[in-house]
């Protein structure tokens, strides 16, 4: 028997339960439960387990990429202040190694001076200082000698303090440098100042090469954010950074910062001890987070992909699911209507049996006195009237011979019950069927023809049964055809084993979309007058007793029920499922 597809199935009980109880038959709300309850425990834990690793990966990428810009900014700091320190330690040794007249002394100066850059390339020039801030003696490229230094801000510290670093500035050379001086004492107990000069390049230098990544910043500055190098974003050396300087701090520190551009940098820097220098690295957030956007983007797409196939599975297992159940559902109500019916037929058939008992009682008396009326008529030589009133008895004796007829038919067909196999002669089981509606043919006019093959067999089932079957089926064509109307019934063999009985009429016709649901339970055409049960119940006595029926049709031309029996029916299980069923129909 065809079923409905899934989606048809799908669309009849989401929008509406036709014939059923909706207050025991809530299948709309069972599947949305299934496919809530199977989402939160198949989606919920992916979803926990997804942003739980999102997280993690975030924190872990922050601080991996934290870590090289810390690692850049240490190491630059103690190049830095190495650098700075081992210049101090050579100054700090001519200081207290050289006395102050040999400091003075042009060509003692020259001769300290050339050992000190043959170990240091990196000095510009060297100088001593008196208080008073007059450069007593000079080595250098400049013309120096005698300059007056009292007002600069280097040589005050220094007389303060012992020893400074400057800032880079431009001087009476007016190019970028910085100063390294340290005080000390003469015989006489008097302070002057040994003063060297480097180059701000060496300072660039030592930033480029702690950071040449393409996407990174360095740079140096000093405490009131003016850079002591060139930065890529801002600006070139002096200029003042659009930074604000970050609080001093003892270590390296790593923080964000919202640049004017409105994107988020990760800041390293790194105060330089002894000096004025802060070492600044920049770099953009969204840069250095490139390889956690591509995982992220990845686990955005796995939970998607996830969501959507587990969705999927979830709707086609849950719609299956109660696809199922309503089946079920249906084939339990299917069979409970059946057990009705069957009960119904039984007792319409138990019935017909005792009407058809009851009938013959008076029929017989009444055949008796019309019999014995006409004996006595037919020897009465004397009776007036005698050949009117033996043309008026014989009426009376067909009649009750009629009667007598449909009564053996109706007890034929109700004492069947029981499952029975016997010889049967097909065309005499449908000429019995059509006994049953020849007053509706004649009354409407039907023309019905039964055509018998040469060589049909006599088959071996159910009679019972098989009257039911061809009842139903010739009933259905009768309902199909107007007045006039004509039925074709024809027995032919089919093969070795089986026979087959065609009922052709000129009918409605079936449309096509109603072919694969004519033998399910409930489905009918006919829409104030049908059960749904007639057909339903054919086919399954048709498929009890070996058989098989189809059925075509054209819409507006005709309809065709070919019912193929075997000849001889093997016994099985399945045949033998009780009393009932064979009177269902």
């Amino acid at each position: 028997m065809s079923t409905p597809g899934k989606k048809s199935r799908l669309k009849e009980w989401w929008e509406e339960e036709p014939g059923l109880d909706k207050s025991l038959f809530r299948y709309r709300r069972l599947w949305v439960s299934i496919v809530v309850s199977t989402a939160l425990v198949s989606i919920l834990p992916l979803v926990i387990m997804v942003l739980t690793n999102y997280y993690q990966y975030q924190k872990a990428f922050e601080k991996e990429v934290r870590y090289p810009i810390q690692l850049l900014a240490s190491n630059a700091r103690r190049s830095l202040e190495f650098f700075l320190n081992e210049r101090l330690s050579a100054m700090d040794f001519i200081v207290h190694d050289k006395a102050y007249e040999d400091l003075v002394d042009q060509k003692r100066l020259t001769r300290i001076f050339r050992i000190l850059k043959d170990n240091h390339r990196d000095f510009i020039d060297i100088g001593v200082i008196e208080a008073s801030g007059i450069q007593r003696s000079y080595v250098g490229p400049y013309g120096l000698q005698n300059k007056n230094y009292s007002k600069q801000d280097w040589f005050k510290e220094t007389l303060l303090r012992g020893r400074s670093v400057s800032d880079v500035f431009l001087g009476f050379r007016r190019f970028p440098h910085f100063a390294i001086a340290l005080r000390g004492v003469n015989e006489d107990g008097a302070a002057f100042v040994l003063r060297a000069t480097f180059d701000a390049e060496i300072l660039a230098s030592m930033r480029e090469a702690e950071g040449r990544k393409a996407s990174r910043d360095t740079f140096i500055v000093n405490h009131k954010g003016v850079l002591q190098t060139p930065s890529k974003a801002y600006g070139k050396i002096l200029a003042r950074a659009p930074l604000s300087v970050p609080p001093p701090a003892g270590e390296t520190t790593v923080k964000e910062w919202t640049g004017d551009d409105g994107k988020i940098h990760i800041l390293g820097y790194a105060y330089i001890k002894s000096s004025p220098y802060i070492y600044m690295v920049t770099e953009e957030r969204e840069t250095l987070l490139t390889t956690w956007f591509s995982l992220r983007n990845k686990l955005v797409w796995f939970l998607g992909l996830s969501v959507v196939v587990i969705v999927l599975v979830i709707l086609v297992g849950a719609t299956s699911t109660v696809n199922r159940i309503r089946e079920a559902d249906d084939k339990r109500l299917a069979l409970l209507h059946k057990v009705e019916y069957t009960a119904k037929m039984a007792s319409i058939g138990r019935l017909a049996a005792g009407v058809a008992h009851e009938i013959n009682n008076p029929l017989a008396i009444i055949n008796e006195k019309a019999g014995l009326l006409k004996d006595l008529l037919t020897y009465a030589e004397d009776f007036p009237k005698k050949e009117k009133f033996l043309k008026n008895v014989d009426p009376i004796i067909d009649s009750v011979e009629r009667c007598a007829r449909i009564t053996r038919r109706l007890l034929r067909f109700a004492k069947h019950m029981d499952i029975r196999r016997e010889p049967i002669n097909l065309e005499h089981l449908l000429k019995e069927v059509l006994g049953f509606l020849e007053k509706e043919s004649a009354y409407r006019n039907l023309q019905v023809a039964i055509d018998v093959r040469e060589g049909v067999p006599v088959i071996e089932s159910d009679r019972g049964r098989l009257q039911q079957v061809f009842l139903n089926i010739i009933n259905n064509a009768f309902g199909a055809v107007d007045e006039g109307g004509r039925i074709d019934i024809s027995i032919a063999q089919e093969g070795d084993s089986h026979v087959s009985v065609t009922v052709r009429d000129n009918g409605v016709g079936i449309p096509p979309e109603h072919l694969d649901h004519i033998f399910e339970p409930f489905f009918t055409t006919k829409e104030k007058h049908g059960t749904g049960l007639g057909l339903s119940i054919t086919y399954g006595i048709v498929e009890k007793l070996g058989g098989k029926i189809t059925v075509d049709s054209q819409v507006g031309q005709w309809t065709r029920f070919t019912v193929i029996l075997p000849v001889k029916h093997e016994t099985s299980g399945r045949a033998e499922d009780g009393r009932n069923a064979s009177t269902a129909g």
